[in-house]
């Protein structure tokens, strides 16, 4: 993967077991698109990045299989989002587009990034209403699986969620909650919180366990099964001293009986939580 310090310098490196470490092409091609996002800077013009056909035929299979899931497993909010964003399903949408699209909609900037950036700044980022996103895509050999965030989570999953306001306002709550958690570990409790509900969060609706997270709307295999996970009842205390694994699909959820109840709580915690926030919540249990 690609990690960037403070001044995004970048080092780029795959983990032995990752599906293109052993291709020499896929790993020029991720290094050459981590450097159009390293050259970016926030308020210059996005730069775009010249997809292969190859790259396209990814997106194209992925976008449309989970197309026919979402009509499943997604949550009204999320597929509101997701109409209104309406990605090209044909080709990797270019940065630039997407930015455009849902920054008309909500105010939301989608800035590039070439990897993996400090937790401070992604989270910070979000305080400004600017989501910060990877450019590059997945390895060709298996489209239905990524061991890191990649374009397809990023946009599909994140993108379209904010283009919907009510998740926008979320995030940038969000943001400014990271901003005001001082210390490692408010930043981790909090952390934890985003973890279990806007990337894995799950809600009651119609009857039925529908996904709202990014982590699941983006994910294949995962939103297929998500609900044979251990379905807990929706605890902001709760989530925020779960460990996770994020190589594995989550064993554990948290589930909110509405969306109405997710966006009020959610909200409610963002809006308040600072350190002392984060003491007190521990100091109740």
């Amino acid at each position: 993967m690609v990690r960037t310090d403070a001044d995004r310098a970048a080092t780029f490196e795959l983990p032995e077991d990752h599906p293109g470490f052993s291709d020499p092409e896929y790993r020029a091609r991720r290094a050459a698109i981590a450097e159009v996002g390293r050259r970016h800077r926030r308020g210059d013009p996005i730069e775009d990045v010249e997809y292969t056909p190859e790259e396209d035929a990814v997106w194209r299979t992925v976008s449309h299989e989970l197309a026919r899931k979402h009509e499943r497993y997604a949550c009204r909010a999320y597929l509101e989002g997701a109409a209104a964003v309406t990605l090209p399903t044909e080709r990797v949408p270019q940065l630039r587009e997407v930015d455009a699209t849902v920054h008309a909609l909500t105010g939301f900037h989608i800035e590039p990034v070439p990897g993996l950036v400090p937790t401070r700044e992604f989270y910070g980022a979000l305080a400004d209403r600017v989501f910060l996103s990877t450019q590059y895509i997945r390895h060709h050999s298996v489209p239905f699986y990524t061991p890191e965030p990649d374009i397809v989570h990023e946009i599909i999953g994140h993108a379209n969620m904010l283009g919907n306001p009510v998740f926008a306002d979320l995030y940038e709550a969000a943001g400014a909650a990271s901003r005001r958690a001082e210390t490692d570990e408010a930043l981790d409790f909090f952390s934890r919180v985003f973890w279990f509900t806007l990337e894995f969060g799950v809600v009651r609706e119609d009857g039925e366990l529908k996904a709202y997270g990014a982590g699941l709307l983006s994910s294949y295999g995962e939103i297929e099964v998500f609900r044979d996970a251990d379905i807990r009842p929706w605890d902001i205390r709760a989530m925020g001293t779960q460990d996770y694994d994020i190589t594995r699909y989550q064993p554990i959820l948290f589930a909110a009986e509405s969306f109405d109840r997710m966006v009020d709580d959610l909200g409610s915690f963002f809006e308040g939580y600072d350190d002392e926030d984060h003491r007190r919540r521990l100091a109740a249990a």
